[in-house]
């Protein structure tokens, strides 16, 4: 059933340990940067679980809000909307306190000729932000391309390797981790750098954009012959559980699934349920953006959402030509142009 409400209830719904990890913080939560993708989820998750654990918390989703749509959905699960453009050092200023800050802004898509203005929202803005909430402990959302592509046999990388960016976008994202250890330095600020590959849901996503090319016949470049993947409902969870491991200075930790997914065999698999061969083109390459997700499972156990599930929700959604939400992943890129 392709329910767009009874989608978002379930990518929203609190777990007992949200709900404990919600009760426990000290303060109000603030998710910048709530209109994208993810930032919905982790700001109505939020404010669910103030309500299942009976606090006194405000959750405030701060975005520009082009969509009214947007507003209206947040607050029918108690989030406070808080339209701001947080490119402007006066809608900053004023922005309401809050000891627990979720840093979800930022560009990607569009980098291209674009350069300068991702350099200013990825590195420019979380310097501005840091300053800002310097009382706040803060979960910054950071990316697996932060990383270099990595031979598949070695497991993926690790929190302690080396940066590695390739391209515009990829090193601007190592700039905002970077000038947010600076503050965390210099201020005390509690930050934990939130590496996340790839969240992913039946509308949008690496398993959505392979299913949806099966199911057309169309052919799949297996150069990227491997992704990390990882439910956006755990995302959300983990990403209000994280506050708890803020630290100065700060730590890092890969958010993904205990799988590297291969490309390849998701597509045989999603064939076989829609009853139709997938066509590739190439070969795979060896070597890809996939991370070790052994310390988010130490702290947090395994996912909730296990990759056998993903693969049949996705299937059910697309047999049925479920709407999408448009914005291709790019996760075949490796010349780091998006």
């Amino acid at each position: 059933m392709t329910d767009i409400a009874v989608l978002e209830d379930s990518l929203t719904k609190p777990t007992p340990d949200v709900v404990e990890a919600v009760a426990r913080l000290d303060g109000d939560i603030a998710v910048l940067g709530v209109g994208g993708k993810v930032g919905p989820s982790v700001a109505v998750m939020a404010a669910r679980a103030v309500v299942e654990a009976g606090v006194d918390k405000t959750v405030f989703g701060v975005a520009r809000f082009s969509d009214p749509a947007a507003r209206a959905t947040l607050e029918k699960y108690g989030v406070r909307p808080v339209p701001a453009d947080l490119t402007d050092d006066d809608q900053l200023a004023a922005l309401p306190d809050a000891a627990n800050v979720v840093f979800m802004a930022g560009n990607k898509f569009g980098t291209a000729g674009n350069e300068h203005f991702t350099w200013m929202m990825n590195a420019y803005l979380p310097g501005r932000v840091a300053q800002r909430f310097r009382d706040s402990r803060i979960v910054a959302f950071s990316t697996l391309v932060t990383y270099p592509l990595v031979d598949v046999a070695t497991g993926g990388s690790r929190e302690a390797d080396w940066p590695g960016p390739l391209g515009e976008y990829a090193a601007s994202c190592v700039g905002r981790e970077r000038i947010f250890e600076h503050f965390s330095r210099k201020n005390g600020t509690p930050l934990l750098q939130f590496r996340l590959g790839y969240s992913i849901e039946t509308r949008y996503g690496v398993l959505a954009e392979i299913a949806q090319a099966v199911h057309d016949g169309e052919p799949i470049p297996l150069e990227m012959g491997h992704a990390s993947v990882i439910w956006q409902r755990d995302v959300a969870a983990y990403a209000l559980r994280s506050l708890h491991l803020a630290t100065s200075p700060p730590r890092r930790l890969n958010i993904t699934g205990p799988e590297i997914v291969s490309i390849r065999r998701l597509a045989e698999h999603f064939g076989e349920i829609f009853g139709r061969e997938p066509r590739f083109d190439g070969v795979e390459s060896g070597n890809a953006y996939v991370m070790d997700g052994s310390e988010l499972q130490r702290e947090f156990g395994f996912p909730g959402t296990t990759l056998a599930e993903m693969v049949d929700e996705v299937a059910a959604w697309v047999a049925e030509s479920g709407p999408t939400i448009g914005k291709p992943t790019k996760f075949q890129q490796r010349d780091g142009l998006f």
